[in-house]
C-alpha cells in the first residue's frame, strides 16, 4: 500500500529533508506532496485526498490554524502539527480544532516518522487497540468493555472515558484539567471538580478494586497495580 501525504511548510531546506527521509524510510511506500504557503496548501488540502496532513502553524498567507478548521469541515484526514510554536494554548487550540497530534520544532525525524505511521496504520484499521489492563482491571478500547478479575463491568461513556485515561498513563498522575480538556472539550467552563463526582462513580462502579484508583493531592488521579 502506498500513502500520499501532504507537507504544508515554508522552508524549503525542512521540506526537502523531510520527503528525502520519509522516502528513503518507507522504501518509496509513502509519497509526499507540499506546498510552501498557507492559500496552496489550503488548495492542495480541500482538492485532493491525502491520508495524512502534514501542516505548520506559521505560513504566510493563511496559518496552519484555519487550514485545520477549514478541512475538519468536510474532512477527518489525520493532521500532525509541525510548529516552533511551544506554548500549552497553542497545542490545546490545535487540538481542539481537530488535529490529532502535534510536534514542535525542532524535531526528530524519526518520532515524526514513528507519529505518521501510528497515525495511518490506525486511520486505515491495519491495528486494533489490545486488550489494557492494571491489577484486577481489564479495558478493552475496541469494544468498549471492562472487566475486573473475570466479572464485566458496565461503566457510562464518561466514567469509561476517565478510566481509559488513567490506565494509559499507569503510574502517572493525571490533572483534573487534562482530563476535562480530553473529554469535555477546551472550551468547558464548568468547574474542574465534575472530574471528581465521576471518578466517585467509577470507583464505586469498580468496587474493591476501585483501591487502585489514587487521588493525588491538588492534582488529580493515577491508576496503580494494586
Amino acid at each position: 500500500m502506498v500513502f500520499s501525504l501532504l507537507l504544508v511548510e515554508d522552508d524549503a531546506e525542512i521540506r526537502e529533508i523531510i520527503t528525502d527521509y520519509f522516502l528513503e524510510k518507507s522504501d518509496g511506500t509513502i509519497v509526499i506532496d507540499s506546498a510552501e504557503t498557507g492559500n496552496e496548501g489550503m488548495e492542495k488540502c480541500l482538492e485532493d485526498e491525502y491520508d495524512l496532513v502534514l501542516l505548520d502553524v506559521m505560513l504566510p498567507e493563511v496559518d496552519g490554524f484555519v487550514i485545520c478548521r477549514e478541512l475538519r469541515k468536510n474532512s477527518d484526514v489525520p493532521i500532525i502539527f509541525i510548529t516552533a510554536r511551544h506554548l500549552e494554548n497553542d497545542r490545546l487550540y490545535g487540538y481542539h480544532l481537530g488535529c490529532d497530534d502535534y510536534i514542535a520544532k525542532p524535531f526528530s525525524l524519526a518520532e515524526l516518522y514513528a507519529k505518521v505511521m501510528a497515525l495511518l496504520k490506525r486511520a486505515k484499521g491495519m491495528v486494533r487497540d489490545e486488550v489494557m489492563s492494571v491489577g484486577r482491571i481489564k479495558l478493552d478500547p475496541y469494544r468498549c468493555t471492562v472487566y475486573v478479575d473475570e466479572a464485566e463491568v458496565i461503566l457510562a461513556p464518561l466514567e469509561f472515558g476517565l478510566l481509559k485515561i488513567l490506565i494509559e498513563n499507569q503510574g502517572k498522575a493525571v490533572s483534573r484539567d487534562s482530563m476535562l480538556i480530553r473529554l469535555w472539550g477546551y472550551y468547558f467552563d464548568g468547574n474542574d471538580r465534575v472530574v471528581d463526582n465521576h471518578i466517585k462513580k467509577l470507583r464505586k462502579a469498580l468496587g474493591d478494586s476501585a483501591a487502585q484508583i489514587k487521588t493525588v493531592f491538588k492534582i488529580g488521579y493515577k491508576l496503580e497495580e494494586r
